[in-house]
């Protein structure tokens, strides 16, 4: 069965491990199918896996991109953290630009980099964690380790592909 591929960036084992179990803390468990992640597309048609993978082992043959945690964001219903890295927004400019014909509007649009470790909640409960964290948080560095390629279907994402950046 042919299901959408959703594309992310992979996070460093000690920035995963961070931001998972904040997402674990955090996020209603019968809504938490998924591992804490960094959304670069949210829905390619399932027909372009090959191309997609060839294009992400490509772009994880140079070094990976320097990122940052800039903020706490607010999302309405939810928390995130925004990440900043000039250098993953262009390696996700030039896979949009091959699939331009391909993309959802959403994916389309602008990206807002982020880590959500908390949605589907009630505006109050996001608000009082984004402030608990708010307090602690400190803007730094974030390890991105490789690029994945997943399918979606309905449930707990299911690993198509994944490229580790190997440069330095």
């Amino acid at each position: 069965m042919s299901a959408p591929i959703i594309v992310t960036a992979l996070l460093g084992a000690g920035d995963f491990a961070w931001a998972d179990g904040l997402r674990r803390a955090h996020f209603p468990p019968e809504c938490n199918l998924i591992p804490a992640h960094l959304t670069l597309f949210h829905h390619l048609p399932p027909s372009a896996l090959e191309e997609v993978a060839a294009r992400l082992k490509r772009l994880c043959t140079g070094p990976p991109p320097p990122a940052r945690l800039t903020e706490v964001m607010l999302l309405g219903r939810g928390v995130a953290f925004r990440v900043d890295s000039p250098a993953l927004l262009a390696m996700r400019n030039e896979l949009a630009d091959a699939f331009a014909g391909l993309l959802t509007p959403q994916d389309q649009a602008r990206p807002r980099l982020h880590i959500t470790v908390q949605n589907k909640v009630a505006p109050e409960a996001a608000k009082a964690l984004a402030a608990a964290l708010r307090t602690a948080f400190r803007p730094r560095p974030l390890a991105i380790a490789g690029l994945a390629a997943w399918h979606y279907r309905g449930g707990p994402w299911e690993l198509a592909m994944k490229a580790m950046f190997r440069g330095r």
